[in-house]
């Protein structure tokens, strides 16, 4: 991985959409700081079309494409994106997604809890519509990895997709992630078929390999290599920060590489 300081003036020039990752990447200990929403609010100014993609679920989701600075928000880990359209809400759902997925995700649900009588389902779970996820380090007790990695296996063994966050374990049906319906979207409401060259996208864990191994300016924040051992394809370029700062600071070199 590269200090994101060595990206080119021709390479930052050509970008016109950031794609970024929520938890551990906007976000600091759970917090979305000034700065971090501040470098959203410089790229979008800039003229660049900010798309949060993440595993957070539908009703946050709601909240971020009407609240924030942003041209559309994948959610979930690929089941829809969502984007206001003449000032309504519209959702693009994948056709992967399984709607009625309801009773296989509660079979899940008790398949893990039976299994690992300490997991426990995470405190956003009333808001989702097509995945299920388990908490392992957003709130206290915190789990720990090797607990995450038994979590996934159990749904993956179960049939189901299964990647791991920096909080959460997120489980579904349906073949989809992050990364088709990111394509997705950027070809069907921006008209970017091969959209490799004018995305930049922000991560910091192993739900973001796909996008990490597609795009070629790939930017992890400085805590991704919490997970390098994990990472089969990491990212281009690493921050020096974490986190939100870590966000800030490659928005920062980016921007002024631009010209902006």
């Amino acid at each position: 991985m590269k200090n994101i300081r060595e990206i080119s003036a021709a390479a930052a020039v050509k970008i016109k959409y950031a794609l970024c990752d929520i938890d551990g990447t906007l976000t600091t200990d759970g917090k979305l700081t000034k700065e971090a929403f501040g470098a959203l609010w410089d790229l979008s100014r800039a003229g660049i079309n900010v798309i949060p993609v993440t595993g957070r679920p539908a009703g946050w989701c709601d909240l971020i494409a009407r609240q924030w600075p942003v041209a559309a928000v994948v959610g979930e880990n690929g089941a829809f994106a969502m984007y206001l359209k003449e000032g309504l809400l519209t959702v693009m759902r994948h056709r992967e997604a399984a709607s009625d997925a309801g009773s296989r995700l509660e079979a899940l649900r008790e398949k893990v809890l039976s299994r690992i009588p300490q997991a426990r389902v995470a405190g956003d779970q009333f808001c989702r519509w097509y995945d299920i996820a388990f908490d392992f380090a957003e709130t206290p007790p915190y789990l720990g990895m090797d607990t995450a990695r038994q979590i996934r296996d159990i749904c993956i063994s179960q049939g189901a997709q299964a990647k791991i966050s920096s909080i959460h374990v997120n489980a579904w049906y349906g073949n989809y992630d992050k990364l088709g319906m990111s394509l997705l979207c950027l070809n069907e409401l921006f008209n970017e078929p091969s959209p490799k060259e004018s995305v930049v996208f922000f991560g910091d864990s192993p739900n973001d390999e796909p996008m990490f191994e597609y795009f070629p300016i790939s930017v992890g924040v400085a805590n991704i290599a919490d997970f390098t051992d994990m990472l089969e394809y990491p990212p281009a370029y690493v921050t020096k920060e974490r986190d939100g700062g870590g966000f800030a600071e490659a928005a920062g070199i980016l921007l002024k590489a631009a010209g902006h």
